[in-house]
Parts: structure tokens; sequence; C-alpha cells
């Protein structure tokens, strides 16, 4: 399955101690890949447990301007996997939808999305009021004009009282509104990630690697107890 975005996983804990580590996710991913990424950015569930997401990337246009820091990586699997089942035409539309600002204000919001975009109808290529008129009238007939009087017509005005009716709005690929249709909310939370998107677990380590993890949480407990003990001692003498 092809990648259609991708984030950049930083370790928490060595960011706040002053060090950037962190490597590319491609989504969708697999569990065995988020394994192998953590144990190389050192966030293995003992010594360094949290992360964070620097930045987005994709083919999906203006995704990743809605996607904050702290996504779920399961429930960003699971959003290109939903997405992963869409064709050009849908995608395309999708972008739309997310341009005009529509569903946008969380993950969560994006796969219910994704998953009406029945909801919408898109016109590709359409970019002005004058063009959408066009369309209106010349293609789809939804006004009768005499052919002595189209070259004369307003296509511009018309096409503006269609998209202020529509409620429309022109992205970057095309003029796009809501059609009126229900829309289902199909993913509530969580809960309903099926449990092959779930990707999302600390690396396994083995004896030895878990010893040398505890070994070192232990020593830097230590060495921040006694920097706490030092000012102290400082001021008692």
């Amino acid at each position: 399955m092809s990648s259609l975005f991708e984030a950049y996983i930083t370790n928490l804990g060595k960011y706040n101690e002053g060090r950037l580590v962190g490597e590319t996710l491609k989504f969708p991913a697999t569990t065995e890949e988020v394994q192998a990424l953590l144990k190389r950015i050192g966030v293995d569930g003992v010594r360094y447990e949290e992360i964070f997401i620097t930045s987005f990337d994709g083919d999906v246009l203006g995704l990743y301007d809605h996607l904050g820091e702290y996504e779920s990586i399961d429930e960003l699997n699971h959003l290109a996997h939903v997405l992963s089942d869409l064709d050009q035409s849908d995608i395309e539309k999708f972008e739309a939808v997310i341009d005009s600002g529509e569903y946008t204000g969380s993950v969560h919001d994006l796969i219910n999305l994704a998953q009406n975009l029945d909801c919408y109808d898109f016109y590709p290529g359409i970019d002005s009021e004058e063009a959408l008129g066009r369309v209106y009238i010349e293609e789809m007939e939804m006004l009768d004009v005499p052919d002595d009087v189209l070259p004369y017509f307003d296509f511009e005005a018309y096409g503006r009282d269609a998209r202020i009716n529509d409620g429309g709005h022109f992205a970057p690929g095309g003029y796009v509104f809501n059609n009126g249709g229900k829309f289902v909310e199909r993913y509530h939370g969580m809960e309903d990630i099926p449990p092959e998107h779930r990707i999302f677990a600390y690396p396994k380590l083995n004896i030895r690697e878990q010893m040398a993890a505890y070994q070192e949480v232990i020593d830097r407990s230590a060495l921040n107890e006694e920097k706490q003990r030092l000012p102290a001692s400082r001021e008692d003498r």
C-alpha cells in the first residue's frame, strides 16, 4: 500500500533534554515499522515513553495543516487506511472540502469526512464564478437561455448567485459545496479503530536490553536527586 502522508516522530524526553531525535513514519504503517522506529529514536517504554510529531507532509493537499503534534499514531493510521479506500476523484473532493474548512477540527472529523463525501458535489477545475456559471448554463442547462442570448449572457453574475445559493467554495482543485445529504458519524473514537489498524507498540526488549534500560533509569534518577541536593547543601555552608 502506497504512503499517503508522513509524520516526523520525535522522542519527547530527549527533546526536553535539548536533543532533537526523531525519524519519519509513513502512513499507513505496520506495528513492526512503528516498533523499529521507536527503538531507533530511543523510545522503549522504559527510558523514554512519550513522543510528539514535529511535522507532517504528504500527497493529500492541505491535510497536514489540520494535524497536531500530539496526534494518536493509531488514529492517524486509521485515517490513512480510510483515505486509501478512496479513488483519486474522491481524494480531490476530500482536499476541496478540507480547503473550505469543514470537518477539519480533529482527526476524528477528518475520518468522518472521508466516509461522507457523498454529502458534497465537486466540479474539478472550476475556479471562478464565470466558469461556474458556464457549467451550470452550458453543460447542466440549469437555466434555459436562448442561443442568440448566450453571447450576451452574464455568466459571472449567474455563477456568483449560484455560489451564494450553494454555499459553495472555490478550492485549488475545483468548486465544492455541501449538497445537503445526511452526514453520518461512523467514527466515534478510538474504540472504532479496527484491530488491524492499531499499530502503536513499544519495541520488544530482550532481558539484557530490559536490564540496561532499567539501570539507566535508576542512574538518571539518582543523578537528578543529587543535582537537587547540591543547591541546598551550598546554602547550608
